[in-house]
């Protein structure tokens, strides 16, 4: 929804809206904070309507593949929308819609947790426990830490609200940018309290326990962000990743292929995924990605897997991941990268499995135990535990059936952080993590600059003149203009 922020505080002091049941609860309709959040019903459905942003925020949704995989060496844009031209070349400027559409949904989300947690801690209702108020408490907490850090590793410091915003007055709305340590320590005090609140498990109810935020999600976002942050505390990393794995939610490794083969969501690995329910409750990212042989129609997709991306899975003899994350098939339209006439096999992204017209019941992992395993192995590298680290790198290896890490892949630390790195991309290919890791390792104007793919349009490599200033994306234009207390990026 293209509004700004200030329209969007106006409407969230009105509403909380939903498009769907998730968590099996209804969210009501209108309510004010003068009238409204008083029992526990309503402060149930506020929740859900606050869990619905993973839905409705389009980031969540799709962008996440944009910004992440097609921004990054991992795809092309493909299709023919000039804005994913935009982030595939590096050039993405202020006035670009989606930077302005992600801030003000993600924002919008932040504002309906704070909302919730501000009436929960008031609410003097019988049928409203002390436990369950711990828990909503926690799961608002986790909830705006999880989208502040996607806002930080977007723009950068961006303003801090943690309160809920009435008034549509310039000085409760034009707030300046917070610095980026500012946000980093506002996202791991509101983790620290939701890791204490929140249960490990709700019952159960996998859909549930996967559904809502947990104790286990809550360690493995503070672990994320502990190495995020411009001074990483890999003792902390460990820390949260070992509480995580000694939670009685029992995370661990399936089989690769069961997690992206559409019937397995909300298995043993998720720690917490985006449920839905297909139909008018459904995922569209999938039409977008699936060739025409599954998604039935035969437009050009708008994400189209790298030759470097596929030659790394090639270069590891990685056939599990490769064929569970992309699928080959000859289209009628051309590709510059894949062939150059109509007739040629390129691949699609084959992580969703069903398209269903828009209306997929494919779910989307926000948080799995994979990622923390190789984030484990990263932390053990960093704090000098060389074998510790080739020991967890190995344990992802070893479930598709590839060999242990050889001297040559693990002989010191700074060839491990190349292997992790490289393994996390052959690991999270389309799971929106490619740009954060390249950034966090200090690799992605090397990784860009040094990236040969060629246009067979022209026998050339394309050039991305990727410089330290793109690394984050500019600062809404329709906000600067609204709020002149924000700075621009670079």
């Amino acid at each position: 929804m293209k509004k700004s922020i200030i329209l969007l505080i106006s409407c969230i002091a009105i509403c909380f809206y939903s498009c769907d049941d998730y968590l099996d609860l209804t969210p009501i309709s209108e309510e004010t904070t003068a009238n409204g959040y008083n029992t526990a019903g309503q402060i149930e459905a506020a929740l859900v309507g606050t869990y619905e942003s993973f839905q409705s925020s389009e980031y969540y949704v799709w962008d996440f593949v944009v910004f992440q995989d097609i921004r990054s060496d991992n795809c092309y844009a493909g299709g023919d929308n000039p804005e994913i031209f935009q982030v595939d070349f590096l050039e993405i400027e202020s006035t670009h819609t989606r930077i302005f559409e992600h801030w003000s949904n993600i924002f919008n989300a932040i504002l309906k947790a704070n909302l919730v947690i501000d009436r929960v801690q008031v609410i003097d209702d019988p049928f409203l426990s002390e436990e369950r108020r711990e828990q909503i408490l926690g799961e608002a907490l986790f909830l705006r830490a999880y989208h502040y850090f996607t806002l930080v590793k977007m723009y950068g410091g961006v303003p801090l609200l943690t309160e809920p915003v009435v008034s549509a007055e310039p000085e409760a709305v034009n707030i300046p940018r917070a610095t980026v340590d500012e946000v980093y320590g506002q996202i791991l005090l509101d983790l620290e309290e939701a890791v204490v609140l929140l249960p490990d498990v709700y019952g159960g109810d996998a859909s549930i326990n996967k559904g809502r935020a947990t104790s286990g999600a809550a360690n493995a976002l503070a672990a994320k962000v502990h190495a995020q942050k411009p001074a990483p505390d890999y003792g902390a990393v460990l820390d949260h990743i070992r509480a995580l794995e000694q939670s009685s939610a029992a995370y661990q490794l399936i089989e690769f292929p069961r997690l992206f083969d559409g019937n397995n969501y909300n298995n043993a690995e998720s720690i917490l995924e985006v449920q839905y329910l297909g139909g008018d409750e459904g995922n569209f990212g999938p039409q977008l990605l699936l060739p025409p042989s599954i998604s039935g129609d035969a437009w050009r997709k708008f994400a189209t897997p790298s030759v470097d991306l596929v030659n790394a899975f090639d270069e590891e003899n990685d056939e599990i991941r490769k064929n569970a994350s992309i699928i080959f098939e000859s289209v009628q339209w051309v590709d510059e990268f894949w062939g150059n006439s109509p007739g040629s096999s390129i691949p699609f992204g084959y992580k969703w499995k069903n398209a269903s017209g828009f209306a997929s019941a494919d779910n989307t992992y926000l948080l799995r135990y994979g990622d923390l395993v190789l984030l484990k192995a990263e932390a053990f590298n960093e704090l000098g535990e060389l074998s510790q680290a080739v020991d967890e790198v190995n344990r992802i290896r070893n479930r598709v059936n590839l060999p242990d890490l050889t001297s040559e892949q693990s002989s010191s630390q700074e060839v491990m952080r190349n292997t992790i790195l490289k393994e996390r991309r052959l690991e999270l290919f389309l799971e929106g993590h490619r740009w954060d890791d390249l950034v966090r390792y200090d690799k992605v104007v090397e990784t860009m600059n040094n990236l040969v793919e060629i246009d067979l349009r022209t026998g050339q490599p394309f050039n991305y003149n990727m410089t330290p200033e793109k690394i984050l994306l500019p600062i809404p234009q329709q906000e600067l203009d609204r709020n002149p207390n924000l700075t621009p990026n670079p």
